[in-house]
């Protein structure tokens, strides 16, 4: 019918454009920009990173993984390898050198990807969180399409987009809709707090969100780009137990200007206690310079947020780029 919007009228979307729930945080506007370039580049505010960080170890992959349990290999940013038995998940596929259109413009790698692309497995689904730059990256997505298909299970807006550049295979959900795919695996939407661009004309319209994994009795719960907000506790509820959580650690500062869309260390502390992780890995760090804190002022300031919080150790833990970890799911 003529006039009809796009998407479904609900608490984050008027039919058009997607937004935070009311009476959570909105995300700034883009003419709030010059104040925070103004203290960074004028006053100083920022902190500088090193041109190169240290370089990812070459991960060993496992040839089987056992019943049970979940391996895990972070690759870098938000970018992780999940493989089940049988089953190979990969997370916001972000290979290329720049964060940014054209592949010259936006901030640059300080750490190459832990694996380059044709080093990967067969993947069997990619979870695609957002369409910005740093986890929607158009040349990964255009490569896995051609030389490793498979299922791209991502937010509402981005089916068409992708498809209209010729990636085909997109599945798009709503908040806590679901889909039943390959080896069992079970993908349920979850809500987050952020919001969409890839350019100041495009502002929500796509959603942003996580997404809880099911393979097995637990669950793992990757978060995408978030902010703290009140929809963890229910995330945990409705979804757990959860075995694993994947929670963003950077790009916090200054708090003015990102507190709305991504949580500090300690904030993600608090998701980890909300959803009721058993464990949970960081990440969404010491990759691109995207905002003003150090390179290592993340890790540092969880393992702080951790100790007062009174996690056990290794409950929340910064994994190394490239490193594998088996996590039991029971």
């Amino acid at each position: 019918m003529a006039g009809m919007p796009p998407f479904p009228v609900s608490d984050h979307c008027d039919g058009r454009r997607f937004f935070n729930p009311r009476g959570r945080l909105q995300a700034r506007s883009f003419l709030s920009l010059p104040k925070w370039w103004f203290q960074t580049a004028v006053l100083g505010q920022g902190t500088a990173w090193p041109r190169h960080a240290p370089p990812p170890a070459m991960p060993r992959l496992p040839a089987s993984v056992p019943a049970g349990q979940v391996a895990v290999t972070f690759i870098g940013h938000a970018t992780f390898l999940l493989q089940w038995p049988g089953l190979n998940v990969l997370t916001d596929p972000m290979f290329s050198r720049r964060a940014g259109p054209f592949g010259w413009a936006g901030p640059a790698r300080v750490r190459p990807p832990a694996l380059s692309l044709p080093e990967l497995p067969r993947i069997d689904a990619v979870i695609l969180s957002h369409n910005h730059y740093d986890h929607l990256d158009l040349p990964s997505l255009r490569w896995l399409a051609r030389e490793r298909p498979a299922p791209i299970i991502t937010t509402l807006g981005n089916q068409a987009w992708l498809a209209a550049r010729g990636i085909g295979r997109a599945l798009e959900l709503d908040w806590w809709q679901s889909h039943h795919g390959a080896g069992g695996l079970e993908v349920t939407c979850t809500p987050a707090q952020h919001f969409a661009a890839r350019a100041p004309w495009d502002r929500c319209r796509s959603l942003w969100g996580g997404f809880a994994l099911k393979a097995g009795k637990a669950t793992i719960y990757f978060a995408g780009d978030t902010g703290y907000c009140d929809a963890f506790g229910e995330i945990g509820t409705r979804l757990g137990p959860v075995g694993l959580a994947l929670l963003p650690i950077g790009a916090y500062a200054p708090r003015w200007f990102m507190e709305p869309v991504h949580c500090s260390p300690a904030e993600a502390v608090r998701i980890h206690r909300d959803v009721g992780a058993r464990r949970s890995l960081a990440m969404h760090f010491g990759t691109f310079k995207l905002t003003d804190e150090g390179l290592d002022d993340p890790p540092r300031e969880l393992a702080a947020a951790g100790t007062a919080a009174g996690l056990a150790p290794d409950e929340f833990a910064v994994p190394g780029f490239g490193e594998t970890r088996f996590v039991p799911l029971a």
